[in-house]
Formats: C-alpha cells, sequence, structure tokens
C-alpha cells in the first residue's frame, strides 16, 4: 500500500471533495491494517504526515515552499538537478490550506488507533537481560519471538547517536542471524547467547536481550517495531543517549 502523503493534497487546489475522498480512502487501508494489529510503517508515516500538514497549516508562503519540483534540466557545471515548482495561484493554495485544516483531525484519530495498539503491545512484552551484561552495550543481539509461527528470530544490533544541529537522534540498525523453529518453547536464551559467542568470535560476550510477550501479533510488522522501540529506550536509560 502506498503511503499517505503531501502529494494527495496537491489535487485540492482544483478539487477539495475529490481530494477527500482520495485521503479519507488511503486513512480506510491504514485503518484496515490495523484491524489487523499490523503498525509498522503506517504509525510512522502518519505520525510524519501530521507533523507537516501541522506546519504547513496557517502558511501559505510554507506550502508553496512544501510543493513538489519539476526536474527540468542538470547544471552540469555544479552537479546539480534543477527543479522548477508547481504554479498555483493564491486561490488554489488556499484550498489546499483548507484540505490540510480538515486533514488533520482524520489523520491524528487513525494515529490513535495505531498508537493504542503499540502502547498494547508495549505494555505486554518484558525485555530480559540474558547473562552477564558486558559495560559494552552498543553491539549486541536481541531474541525476539514470533508467536504466531512459534519461532525465535536472532538479530544484531547496533545502537548509535547521531548529533544534529538542535537534538540527538538515536538509531537501532538491526541485522537478522537466524530464526530457530520452535525457540520460543523449548531453547533457554542463555543457551542461544552461547551459541552466538561460539559462532561469532568477535563478540566473546555480547549484550543479549531477550523478549517475552504472549501476543500473537505479526512479527515484521509490529512485534519487531516495538521490541527495537523497547530496546532504544531501555538503552538511553543506561546513559547511551549522551
Amino acid at each position: 500500500m502506498n503511503p499517505l502523503t503531501l502529494d494527495l493534497f496537491l489535487p485540492a487546489g482544483k478539487d477539495v471533495e475529490s481530494a477527500q475522498y482520495r485521503i479519507l480512502a488511503k486513512l480506510k487501508s491504514v485503518r484496515d491494517s490495523f484491524k489487523h494489529n499490523s503498525i509498522y510503517p503506517h504509525l510512522s508515516h502518519l505520525i510524519g504526515l501530521h507533523e507537516t500538514v501541522e506546519r504547513l497549516v496557517g502558511g501559505i508562503d510554507s506550502i508553496r515552499e512544501a510543493l513538489p519540483g519539476t526536474v527540468t534540466g542538470i547544471d552540469l557545471d555544479n552537479g546539480t538537478v534543477i527543479y522548477e515548482k508547481q504554479k498555483l495561484d493564491d486561490n488554489q493554495l488556499a484550498h489546499i490550506e483548507e484540505l490540510l485544516r480538515w486533514a488533520l483531525p482524520h489523520i491524528q484519530e487513525a494515529i490513535e488507533v495505531g498508537r493504542t495498539i503499540y502502547e498494547f503491545v508495549d505494555d505486554n512484552m518484558e525485555l530480559e537481560e540474558v547473562g552477564i551484561v558486558p559495560s559494552y552495550v552498543k553491539e549486541g543481539y536481541l531474541l525476539v519471538p514470533d508467536r504466531k509461527l512459534m519461532e525465535l528470530h536472532v538479530l544484531r544490533y547496533e545502537f548509535s547517536v547521531l548529533v544534529g544541529v538542535q537534538e540527538r537522534y538515536r538509531s537501532l540498525k538491526t541485522t537478522h542471524v537466524k530464526t530457530i523453529p520452535g525457540g520460543t518453547v523449548h531453547i533457554a536464551p542463555a543457551s542461544v547467547k552461547l551459541d552466538l559467542v561460539t559462532e561469532n568470535r568477535d563478540l566473546p560476550n555480547p549484550a543479549t536481550y531477550h523478549f517475552v510477550t504472549q501476543l500473537e501479533f505479526p512479527f515484521r510488522d509490529t512485534v519487531l517495531p516495538v521490541a527495537k522501540r523497547k530496546l532504544i529506550r531501555y538503552l538511553n536509560s543506561q546513559g547511551l543517549a549522551a
């Protein structure tokens, strides 16, 4: 499903009602995903869109700046692509602003549905340290269950803090290592960690975290994203956000 983007708001310069129908159709698709307890990447897309729309509301100049451009050429001297902004008159821009104002509560309502699912999963998932946790925890492993398929997914992570102009951004990069069939029931996390030490000598005592949940929710779309966010919060609490 294509995400809900600002491009859907542009036709409002000519036909607000048709644009409203298109936006409602996209939101319905998102809600359908939420009904199946699938929240990623829809929830993060909605939150980002809501922030952008809020920023644009009340400023025609801001809307004009946000309009996508069409590639018209290439500046060979500077090695840059030349864009030409779409040209809309103030009346068309006012229609777009009207649509933005109309859309905000609809987007917020969908966000609340997704956020409720996220918080429910987060509340019903525990993070457990496996064995002795080393002082170096910026790299390690996650053990995340898929209760629907009765599998245990082993992922390697790298945690980093990127310093921006005004704030710090936390990043958790994961790489899938292996899937253990029946691992949520039959294999102890400590045994999995021991195997990882044997198989990957570069981390002799890896930070390893086991996530425990009884929820049979979609793994890729919900369980794993929530687990990653929970681990980021945990690592932040250990002072790694500094």
